[in-house]
């Protein structure tokens, strides 16, 4: 028998390939020290009386049309119409991508032994310190003619030391993102999925967290072991948890096949997106650390570098707006102490002017009315302020009220026999098309090559897709696919040219949000709702999978909340501001001001520090949510904490038990964020707690339904 051992510092895959070929995934886990002793692992032969009358539970890439019982992994239609696989181990390599060797590559080589010409390569991309393992799937043949694919996943685990599973799993709708739900897994099948093909995470994410033997500590996230995924697409997926017969459970995850049957032509590659996952047997807490530290170093854009404070116009001027109001906002971010002023939707088009959601979009001219000496003009009244300047665009989309329309109504995804149908009054672009996706290019080029400083792009996406239905492409079941690859296509020239813009994503809030299209987005919008209580939880659970330096947080209106409340929240990730900064009083300003002179010297800590859940909101009997940055050198922390009870005497009432300091070292505790006015005498500050008694006993932050929300900053004690 033959053992593949794809391991991490701290995770171990373990494939075996038996005298058959057959290959089973056998481990999933923490990594042994021993690697020798994974060959003493029982495998799941075919005909033993455990009930596996196929050997074929456990594979690494389930094959159907055989002998296979379960859910399958792939599913082809051969050139000779032949609809059945069989697939065997050829060989495999692993090779150093590297020099320090802490990424390896797996490459696990298959074939059918009666289609001989029809291979597949599964590969392991695992990343040594950051304890992540990347694995994707190639498909390829030399058959006389296509070959159908109908499904063609990413992924195939298998689970079988652990005997209870218990699903997290995110869904939500617009406002509403990333609630969680847990749920044990029992026999048959839960499938997460989406079909909405644009903004395909608006209803489900394709993250989850798997609880194995027990349900999700909420009450201590360094215990319990934990098996964390996520699928790198940017459009319809399908992950599936398969409780076999024999109480194991089987995950299969990929792009969904639904309306999506691929016809691959001989000799042309077919490349799967990512799945990627960690496991932790120190539960979530070290779960957190390893996908903010991969994402900062392998996937975000200078994920390891700086991100600008912003104020947006939208919530204080919507559609409504010219060029003396924007110079009157651009003087306001400039008192204000932000970085940039970001216009936002609203200034383009002229037959159909973007006067409100119904028409323009498409035109992506300046609006002559409102900015009668065009972008260029704001560009230099903010340089003139000693702030940058950036712009909202929607260049996958399109209003059936615009020129682009009229012009180019076979650019549009819609079926030519039936009534058009609209998400919030648009259609989408045919990016499977490569006219259009050297249109969606060019809006972005010429924007940059006719305003060389401008600074920075949101690029929203706010339509799903209706009446899917390509002009142009020849396989309709292909759109679902093409469209994602004609994006990343685009995506990939623009970060060719200009690989150190800023770029946020957004998708209506958190419409799209994966590990697929974040390779070229420096940060994300993670929703519309800015209420401050809450985006406790929506940023909260972001948290579990994404690095605090790529999520953007805005203080605006939206909720009952102080000033202060809002902004605490919004200071736990990358700040913004969207609200009328001419309309804050006196003390407000301020507030805030001193707010972003303290955000300037504490952001890289809240960056790149490690991110403790002490309090989660999501605790029975819950009153409040805590949480602290430590950086690496354990000399600074910044420690959030946060009202979300409002039940008589609702509060901290007692000590918090901080985490990831160093017990040997002396720590200062500061009250920062101080609203002007505060009684002095209720502002916390300490000198000289060693780590030790702050993570042994703790300390009270003293939050109630006077003081909702407190921020606090620990410096070592030097001598």
């Amino acid at each position: 028998m033959i053992h593949i051992s794809i391991e991490t510092e701290c995770v171990a895959l373990i494939i075996r390939v038996n005298q058959q070929h057959d290959f089973s995934v056998i481990y999933i886990g923490k990594r042994l020290r021993n690697r020798d002793e994974y060959e003493l692992i029982p495998s799941f032969e075919a005909k033993q009386l455990n009930g596996d009358y196929t050997g074929l539970y456990s594979s690494a890439y389930t094959s159907s049309g055989t002998r296979n019982l379960l859910e399958p992994a792939i599913q082809v239609i051969h050139a000779d119409g032949n609809p059945s696989l069989d697939l065997k181990y050829i060989s495999h390599q692993q090779n150093s991508l590297d020099q320090s060797n802490e990424i390896i590559l797996t490459e696990i080589h298959l074939n059918d032994p009666v289609y001989n010409s029809f291979e597949v390569i599964l590969y392991y991309k695992a990343y040594y310190k950051e304890n992540i393992i990347e694995q994707w799937t190639s498909i390829k043949h030399n058959e006389t003619d296509i070959v159908r694919l109908l499904k063609y996943s990413s992924v195939n685990s298998y689970f079988s030391t652990f005997h209870k599973y218990y699903l997290t799993h995110f869904h939500g709708n617009w406002a509403r993102e990333m609630i969680p739900e847990e749920v044990q897994l029992t026999a048959g099948m839960k499938v997460l999925d989406t079909k909405l093909g644009t903004r395909a995470d608006l209803f489900q994410v394709p993250s989850f967290l798997l609880s194995l033997n027990q349900p999700l500590n909420h009450d201590d996230e360094n215990s319990g072991e934990i098996f964390a995924g996520t699928l790198a697409w940017t459009g319809n997926y399908q992950i599936q948890f398969e409780i076999d017969s024999l109480r194991n459970l089987r995950l299969i995850a990929g792009i969904n096949p639904y309306a999506s049957e691929y016809f691959l032509v001989p000799n042309k590659e077919f490349i799967t997106p990512s799945f990627l996952f960690t496991y932790s047997s120190e539960g979530l807490s070290t779960i957190t650390h390893r996908w903010h530290q991969w994402a900062r170093k392998y996937r975000i854009p200078d994920g390891q570098g700086n991100r600008l404070t912003l104020l947006n116009n939208w919530e204080s001027t919507f559609f409504d707006f010219d060029e003396q109001k924007l110079t009157s906002i651009i003087h306001d971010a400039r008192q204000l102490g932000v970085d940039l002023f970001l216009l936002d939707d609203g200034w383009f088009g002229n037959k159909y002017p973007r006067d409100y959601d119904s028409a323009g979009l498409g035109d992506w001219q300046e609006n002559r009315k409102k900015l009668p000496n065009g972008i260029g003009y704001l560009i230099s009244q903010a340089e003139a302020n000693g702030i940058k300047f950036g712009i909202w665009i929607e260049p996958e989309m399109v209003n059936p009220k615009s020129e682009l329309y009229e012009n180019h109504p076979d650019w549009v995804i819609k079926l030519p026999n039936r009534s058009e149908y609209y998400f919030r009054n648009q259609l989408v672009l045919d990016l499977s098309n490569l006219e259009v996706q050297e249109f969606v290019y060019n809006i972005v080029d010429q924007l940059f090559t006719n305003h060389p400083n401008l600074a920075y792009i949101k690029w929203d996406c706010n339509a799903v897709i209706y009446n899917a239905y390509s002009p142009t492409n020849s396989h309709q079941s292909h759109l679902y696919v093409d469209y994602v690859r004609g994006l990343y296509d685009v995506l990939e020239r623009l970060r060719t040219k200009y690989p150190s813009i800023p770029i946020m994503l957004c998708s209506g809030g958190g419409g799209r949000i994966d590990y697929g299209i974040l390779k070229y987005f420096t940060e994300f919008w993670p929703s519309d709702n800015t209420d401050g209580l809450e985006r406790i939880f929506i940023q909260w659970n972001y948290s579990v999978f994404f690095p605090t330096i790529a999520v953007c947080n805005h203080v605006t209106n939206w909720g009952k909340q102080s000033l202060k409340f809002r902004t605490d929240v919004a200071m736990m990730g990358k700040l913004g501001y969207d609200l009328v900064v001419s309309k804050l009083n006196e003390n407000e300003l301020k507030f805030s001001q001193q707010v972003l002179n303290d955000y300037t010297r504490l952001k890289h800590i809240i960056w790149y520090g490690k991110l403790f859940r002490l309090i989660s909101p999501y605790r029975l009997n819950r009153d409040i949510a805590s949480l602290i940055y430590v950086n690496d050198e354990q000399d600074r922390a910044v420690w959030f904490t946060y009202l979300v009870g409002h039940r008589y005497l609702a509060g901290s009432n007692g000590a918090i038990r901080l985490k990831g300091l160093n017990p040997m070292k002396m720590y200062n505790i500061q009250e920062i964020n101080i609203y002007p006015g505060t009684d002095q005498s209720t502002i916390i500050s300490v000198q000289s707690l060693s780590g030790d008694y702050l993570m042994t006993y703790g300390l009270n932050p003293i939050v109630d339904i006077q003081r909702p929300s407190v921020v606090l900053e620990l410096t070592e004690l030097t001598i």
